[in-house]
């Protein structure tokens, strides 16, 4: 699978698969959820309020994903998945390797040749960037996906698509 890296808006991106880093409840939020609930529209919220009423009434726990219409957004799946919070006392990587695994399991079972991902954890939930890059390339570069050839990591921000560049070349 080739990986990219790109600075730039995940909501724009023409891919089959946009990954939200959403929050558990699966319900919209800020960031990049907010984002992209805003930007799909109804239909998202739809049907993630189906998911809450029935599979996933206490919100969807972290690390797992699932996959809703894109709404509005020019991807044809949304896959959420929950980021962990970071923590310097507790080694949560495994966790956050489970939403790049999970996520492109759900893309590859979907039938997706291409998927866009932001930087899991990296806002909201503190996750240093250069070791959020390192875990996402790590199980992106070692995936082995059925039917997904492109991989993207969306990079927000200058500074972050310099960290991350930085990773990828060493």
């Amino acid at each position: 699978m080739d990986v990219e890296l790109v600075e730039g808006d995940i909501t724009v991106q023409l891919v089959d698969v946009i990954v939200n880093a959403a929050n558990s409840s699966l319900l919209g939020g800020g960031g990049v959820d907010g984002a992209i609930h805003r930007k799909g529209g109804p239909a998202i919220l739809e049907e993630t309020r189906k998911l809450r009423a029935s599979r996933y009434g206490r919100g969807l726990p972290i690390g797992q994903a699932v996959a809703t219409t894109a709404g509005r957004l020019p991807a044809r799946w949304v896959v959420h998945t929950v980021g962990p919070v970071f923590s310097a006392d507790e080694d949560r990587s495994e966790s956050l390797r489970s939403c790049y695994v999970n996520s492109l399991r759900v893309a590859d079972e979907l039938g997706a040749e291409t998927i866009a991902f932001p930087l899991i954890s990296a806002g909201i939930y503190r996750w240093p960037v250069e070791d959020a890059v390192r875990q996402a390339l790590g199980v992106i570069r070692t995936a082995d996906p059925v039917n997904l050839r492109t991989a993207t990591l969306i990079l927000f921000g200058a500074e972050t698509a310099a960290i991350a560049r930085t990773v990828a070349d060493s």
